[in-house]
């Protein structure tokens, strides 16, 4: 479902993710992600989150970062996709987290059911991102830290 998250965001060439680096994320000896799937009557699955935790030095807790929320097209409209960030919320609420944030491309239709659900656009912070050439650039200008 993640390619089909990627083509629906067309960026299926964008990404290269492959069940065995999944698997590894998830179910690895230190999993760093972590995720929910929703599945319906026969065990076929219609939609998933994928999370990991941040930290909030402000709110001196953890948060949830959703990276990703899927829900496959004959399924949207049916609370799917409520209910799978209604069980990350529960999440959050049982370990004390203060925060559920995530990003999302500007004209995603799921604006509107985000405000819809309480959820507010984040206007004066603005997403950075370092990849490919630039952060293996910046890398190169490491050198030790000294306490």
């Amino acid at each position: 479902m993640v390619h089909e998250l990627a083509e629906f965001e067309r960026a299926a060439d964008s990404c290269h993710l492959t069940e065995e680096q999944l698997r590894t994320a998830l179910f690895g000896e230190h999993p760093a992600v972590f995720g929910h799937v929703a599945v319906d009557a026969d065990d076929a699955p219609y939609g998933f989150t994928l999370w990991f935790l941040n930290f909030s030095t402000w709110e001196g807790t953890h948060g949830v970062h959703l990276e990703d929320l899927y829900v496959r097209p004959h399924a949207r409209g049916t609370g799917a996709g409520a209910a799978l960030l209604a069980t990350l919320a529960q999440v959050c609420v049982e370990r004390g987290y203060k925060r559920l944030e995530w990003v999302m491309l500007d004209w995603n239709p799921a604006a509107e059911f985000y405000a819809a659900i309480g959820a507010e656009v984040v206007a004066d912070w603005l997403p950075y991102r370092l990849s490919g050439a630039a952060l293996t650039q910046l890398a190169e200008r490491a050198s030790p830290v000294r306490g």
